[in-house]
């Protein structure tokens, strides 16, 4: 099942940390990634990862597609960084 629209943002906080947001999103960063990895079509992911309907709203269902399969990226290259800190400490 997807998420309620309610549960996220049409476009994640910028941020060069970590933010709430993003540990609150983790899982769905980690499907859309599992998704984008597998050649899954942008509109599918939406609709099971968002609950959103993309021939109702194709350009807005697309933006928040792109926006959170960015940050999930940049969990990838930077955010896990900080993840990785927090488990080593004492």
């Amino acid at each position: 099942m997807g998420q309620s629209p309610a549960q996220f943002l049409d476009e994640p906080p910028s941020s060069q940390t970590l933010t709430p947001y993003d540990r609150q999103h983790m899982v769905l960063y980690l499907r859309l990634l599992d998704s984008a990895r597998d050649g899954a079509d942008w509109r599918e992911a939406v609709q099971i990862l968002f609950g959103l309907d993309p021939e109702h709203e194709p350009a807005r269902c697309k933006r928040i597609h792109q926006a959170h399969l960015a940050r999930a990226n940049w969990m990838t290259e930077h955010g896990y960084r900080e993840l990785v800190r927090e488990s080593q400490r004492p």
